[in-house]
Order: structure tokens, then sequence, then C-alpha cells
């Protein structure tokens, strides 16, 4: 008994379930574009970090090459040779960007950028001379980027954005719950409060059904016939509510009992269970009924049938007739009742869905129907016309 209210009750909370899960979704988002954003401000400020250590060492070659350019400028054409130095690279330019000599790896000279640059794998510092020595305006430094640097910010970003992530992803865990404990509590409240209340209706209902089966109306007058018939029909009313109540709290979990159903047999029953609610609005029936079978749970079979014949009766006129046509691996019960709006169709296995409010019910039924049918992989095809009827056909 603590298995299946465990198993009710977290039927319940799907609803809170799915709103936990896309909260968590959305909140993992944003977690994850801040985390972006923020390792994207922590690579910026690492390289420029990086390039103002190596803007004091490329100041100073570049300090160093501009002495020796000096001296060649001075001796120039005795010596014609171009300073080299092996701990950098360097090129000249004049003063149009145009390319006096050149000893860099990458050609790839951007005097529009910063002073210092990251090209590729190497870091090219852009110096402007203040004298022309051989004409030259723009003087570039070269040195080789191994890449270390950067490999050690990945591997920060990496190490501290998953234990960051991890982290929000708990706190926010324990805010969703935290926000959600009080709608939890009154959905545990409510659920609990609607399983005792439905389990308490069951005898006083029981005992009004069967005291009504067991009165002797022949020595009724005929006044006091009518009554009974009126109390029968709102007994039998309130007891196909409270079925389909009672299978939702407390047997929609339970597990399938798979049987082989005479269809045939189980209309006839049926029809007869409802007989005086289809009296009361002088309904007839058109029974075209061959044999014909089906396997699956039969109290789940009978929510279906009942729901079915209960809306032929309730949305029929009066004097009207529903018609239930078996075959093998098939089953169709119309109606000449008051149709459905050809728009709304698609709508009438919604849960609390009602067209017409006039009638009783919560407008669960026929979402218990569809729910029933696609566990057994039938399909049902509704035909409704306004005013002329609605036509089910069952498949399996």
């Amino acid at each position: 008994m603590l298995v299946l209210k465990n198993k009710a009750t977290n039927s319940l909370l799907r609803s809170e379930k799915k709103s936990l899960f896309r909260f968590l979704t959305l909140y993992a988002a944003m977690v994850i574009f801040l985390i972006t954003l923020l390792s994207l401000f922590y690579y910026q400020s690492q390289e420029e970090l990086m390039l103002s250590d190596k803007r004091a060492m490329l100041t100073k070659y570049a300090y160093i090459q501009t002495k020796r350019l000096k001296v060649l400028h001075h001796f120039f054409p005795e010596r014609t040779e171009y300073p080299r130095d092996p701990r950098f690279k360097s090129a000249i330019y004049d003063l149009e960007h145009m390319k006096i000599f050149s000893l860099l790896e990458d050609e790839n000279v951007r005097f529009d950028a910063e002073e210092i640059y990251i090209t590729h794998d190497h870091i090219h510092l852009v110096k402007m001379l203040d004298e022309f020595y051989l004409g030259t305006k723009y003087l570039v430094i070269e040195v080789k980027d191994s890449g270390a640097w950067r490999g050690e910010i990945w591997k920060n970003i990496i190490g501290y954005g998953i234990v960051i992530f991890i982290f929000f992803i708990l706190f926010g865990l324990y805010l969703a719950k935290l926000f959600l404990k009080p709608m939890r509590d009154s959905i545990v409240l409510l659920d609990r409060f609607i399983k005792d209340t439905t389990h308490e209706l069951n005898t006083p209902l029981s005992a009004i059904l069967a005291n009504i089966e067991m009165m002797d109306t022949d020595v009724m007058v005929e006044k006091n016939k009518t009554k009974l018939a009126r109390i029968n029909i709102a007994a039998k009313t309130v007891s196909v509510l409270y079925k389909d109540l009672t299978y939702l709290m407390l047997e929609e979990e339970k597990e399938n009992h798979n049987e082989e159903i005479d269809i045939k047999e189980l209309i006839y029953n049926r029809l007869e269970y409802f007989s005086v609610l289809a009296q009361s609005k002088h309904i007839e029936y058109d029974l075209d009924l061959e044999e014909a079978s089906i396997t699956m749970d039969r109290r789940k079979f009978t929510r279906v049938i009942d729901n079915l014949i209960s809306n032929a009766i309730k949305y029929n006129k009066r004097k009207g007739t529903i018609g239930i046509r078996s075959r093998e691996g098939m089953l169709v019960i119309w109606d000449t009742g008051i149709g459905i709006n050809e728009e709304k169709i698609p709508f009438i296995f919604d849960r609390y869905m009602r067209f017409n409010k006039s009638e009783g019910g919560f407008g669960v039924g026929l979402s218990i129907v569809k729910k029933i049918l696609d566990e057994y992989n039938i399909s049902i095809v509704v035909d409704s016309k306004e005013g002329e009827g609605t036509e089910m056909v069952l498949r399996w």
C-alpha cells in the first residue's frame, strides 16, 4: 500500500519535475554563457599580461637593433651587411610601409594595430624610429611565440570552469527546491485530500447503488418509481465520475493484468449498466456486434467503453440513437447527438477540456481514454458534425 501511494504521489509530481528540469536547463544555459563570458575576459586579460611582459624585452631588442642600424647608416656603403641577432628577427620599413629589408618568418606586419601583437605563432613589436637611418621609419622585432601561456590559460579555464559550473548547478538545484517546496507541499496535501475523499466516496456510493437495485419497484406508486429512477441515474453518473477519479488517483499506476476480452459480452454488460441513463433520454441502441476480442487489462478497457458510451448518452438528443459496431480489430461507437465543431476535434482528448458545460463532469474522461489507447497502441479516429452526431472508430 505504501509503495502504491508513493507511485501515485510521484505521478502527481511529474509536472513539478518537468518544471524543475526546464528551470535547470535554462539556468545551466545562463551559467554556461556567464562562464564563457568570464573565460573570454580572463583570456584577453592574460594575453595582455603576457604581451606586457614581452613588451619590455622586445623594446630592449628594438633599442639594440636601432643602435646597430645607426652604425650601419654612418658607415654605409663601406658596410652593407644587415645586423642580425640570434635572439630575434627584425625588418625595416620606410614611411610608406614599404619593406626595405626583412628577416621575419611571418611577414604579416600590422602597422595600424597595437605596438605589440600576436600573429599566428609569432609576436611582433612595431617601433617607430625618430631618425630615418637608411630610410627606415618602422622597425619590426619578431620573436617566436611558444604558446605555453595559451595552454596554461586553457587549463585554468577548463579546470575552474568545471568547478564553477558544478557549484552553480548544485546551488541552482538547492534554490529551485527551496522555492518549489511550498508548491510541492500544497500539491502533496491536495493529493492526499483527493485520495482520501475518493476512497471515502466508495462506501456510500456503493450502498446507494446496491439499495436501489434491491428496492421492489412493483409495490411502488408511479410517482415514486420516477423519483427512484432519477436517483439511480444520478448515482450512476456520479459512479462514472468516481471511477474516473479513482483511476487517475489510485489505479493508473497499477500493474496491467492483460487478458483476452470478449468485446461483444463486455458491450452488452456495459449497456445494461447504462440502461437507466439511456432510458431517461429515450435513447435506442443500434447494435451490429460480431464476435471480436482484444487482449488488454479489463479494468482499463472497461474505462474506455464506459466513457465512450457515457458521452454518447450524455451528449445525445432525446429519442436519439447510439450505434455500436464491432469487428475483429475494430470497434465503432456513434451517436446522433449534438456533435462537436470540427475545429475543436483535435482538442477533445485534452484533460479538463469541456465543450458543453451544461453537462456534468470534469473533462477527464476522454483524456483517460486516449491515454489508455496510446498505452496499447490502439488508434482512435473522431468524426463529428455539429447537430448531427459523433463517431469514434477504434482500431488495433
